[in-house]
């Protein structure tokens, strides 16, 4: 049977509203983007996950899509109740929440502050507890469009993608007018409030590349939350993951999940 069609649903927030990208049918999965980025990163993802089986939910971050822009003191809370609101109002049941770097921190608060709303995690491409260095460095320059696409192409072959991989799809997809709003956020609360607690299961996908998670760094999450976390590599993937291996990832979540709901 063929997943049901994409489609935009608009949940209002109060005065607020969050543009959420819905697909397929079944158990839900919600995807949240890296820095800086939208939903839009997941479609390939997305529609993999959705023949599979799920209800796959894409929340735009704020200021995203057709989603409100971020709120004056917005923090990882305020996104986390975004999420929240967003299972609430489209999902069947608890979800399991998906975070693609940055967005593994907002995954990770809504599971502390919504526990009712999710049954598991999956931290794809979780950056270690102390960047590396050049890594914000890099970062910047690639998601800077007044630099010249040279050394963006440059920066995002050192921190998001591994060798080989074409890093050209992520010239484009880029919102820096909200750098600081979304800084200012991962601030608050601060990352010792939550680093070392969960509620759900989690899973951790690696790209066996990753510069932002050298080899010593690659049990930290593991050491922090002992026997609810699962690691798993992907191979040939760098920070993006996503556009870089789509259907290992996708396996790797649907294997996950369906344990979680039989386990041996």
């Amino acid at each position: 049977m063929s997943a049901a069609p994409r489609r935009r649903e608009l949940v209002q927030l109060g005065e607020a509203r969050i543009d959420v990208i819905v697909e397929g049918g079944g158990p839900a999965l919600v995807l949240l983007p890296s820095s800086l980025r939208d939903s839009e990163d997941f479609d390939a993802l997305a529609a993999l996950l959705a023949a599979e089986g799920f209800l796959v939910l894409r929340p735009q971050p704020r200021g995203m899509g057709h989603s409100s822009p971020p709120p004056a003191g917005m923090t990882l809370e305020t996104l986390a109740d975004d999420v929240a609101a967003v299972i609430a109002r489209l999902a069947p049941g608890p979800a399991v929440v998906v975070g693609h770097a940055y967005g593994h921190w907002v995954a990770r608060v809504t599971d502390l502050r919504h526990p009712q709303q999710v049954r598991g995690v999956v931290v794809l491409g979780a950056a270690a507890r102390e960047f590396p260095a050049g890594m914000a460095e890099a970062l910047a320059v690639a998601s800077d469009p007044q630099r010249s696409e040279e050394e963006r192409l440059a920066a995002l072959r050192v921190c998001m993608f591994a060798p080989g991989n074409d890093a050209r799809s992520w010239l484009q997809g880029w919102y820096p007018q909200w750098r600081t709003a979304y800084r200012e956020a991962s601030q608050r609360p601060p990352r010792e409030n939550w680093y070392s607690r969960c509620n759900a299961p989690l899973l951790d996908l690696q790209g066996a590349q990753d510069p932002w998670r050298p080899p010593a760094t690659r049990g930290e999450l593991a050491d922090a939350l002992g026997a609810k976390v699962t690691v798993r590599e992907i191979a040939n993937a760098g920070h993006a993951l996503v556009p870089e291996q789509p259907q290992a990832i996708a396996r790797a979540i649907t294997d996950w999940v369906r344990r979680l709901d039989n386990p041996a």
